[in-house]
């Protein structure tokens, strides 16, 4: 798999682009393809058939566990559940609860944490199965436990897909195949982590400067 990670201060246009992937907004000017098809020229069910994303605030219904994973794939098993949520590091929890896959989660249920509710949204892509997830990967407000299993997830999550990344880790940018500096709107420099350091522009200010007051 590839991953691209789009980096840039808030509001230079990272959240825009990971919106028009799934066709949220369509393109004012130029075009996104997917393996040299323009994505206007696909259906809008199988674009977003084969795009899963993960945002800092996942999703849960006021319903089951189950019902929840589901939604990503109306006849898994349950074991095709269950395989999902261990490799999304949030079996251990789903089988302490008392009722397991039929925990009631949400507005009145067993209230998750951001960690947890992250980790349920994770199986619920892998699940999906699709071949490009984007990822809004805002760990930054999880504990380092929560986080650490989060990261784990995400790895096998995006192991073998092509990935967008909106990156606020130094360590996700340092992966990723290609990185992409965003400010105002427009991508202005764009390259692997050693190729933009050398360049000695905006992403090399932005990494010393994370760095530093890491």
């Amino acid at each position: 798999g590839t991953m691209t990670a789009l980096v840039g201060s808030s509001g230079a246009g990272k959240t825009t682009i990971s919106a028009l992937l799934p066709r949220l907004y369509d393109v004012t000017a130029g075009s996104i393809s997917i393996n040299d098809a323009d994505i206007r020229d696909l259906t809008l069910q199988s674009l977003r058939d084969s795009i899963g994303i993960v945002t800092q605030d996942a999703h849960m219904f006021h319903d089951s566990i189950a019902a929840n994973l589901r939604y990503a794939k109306a006849d898994a098993s349950e074991s095709e559940m269950e395989a999902a949520c261990r490799a999304a590091q949030i079996w251990d929890l789903i089988s302490s609860l008392p009722n397991g896959f039929d925990t009631v989660v949400g507005e009145r249920g067993h209230r998750l944490s951001g960690g947890e509710k992250q980790r349920l949204a994770i199986a619920r892509l892998l699940l999906k199965a699709p071949r490009i997830v984007v990822l809004d990967e805002a760990t930054a407000h999880l504990d380092s436990e929560n986080e650490a299993l989060v990261q784990e997830a995400l790895s096998k999550a995006l192991e073998g897909r092509t990935s967008l990344v909106i990156a606020h880790r130094l360590s996700t940018v340092r992966a990723a195949h290609q990185i992409l500096v965003l400010d105002e709107g427009l991508i202005k420099e764009r390259g692997t982590h050693d190729e933009l350091l050398t360049l000695g522009g905006i992403y090399a200010d932005l990494y010393q400067r994370q760095s530093f007051s890491a």
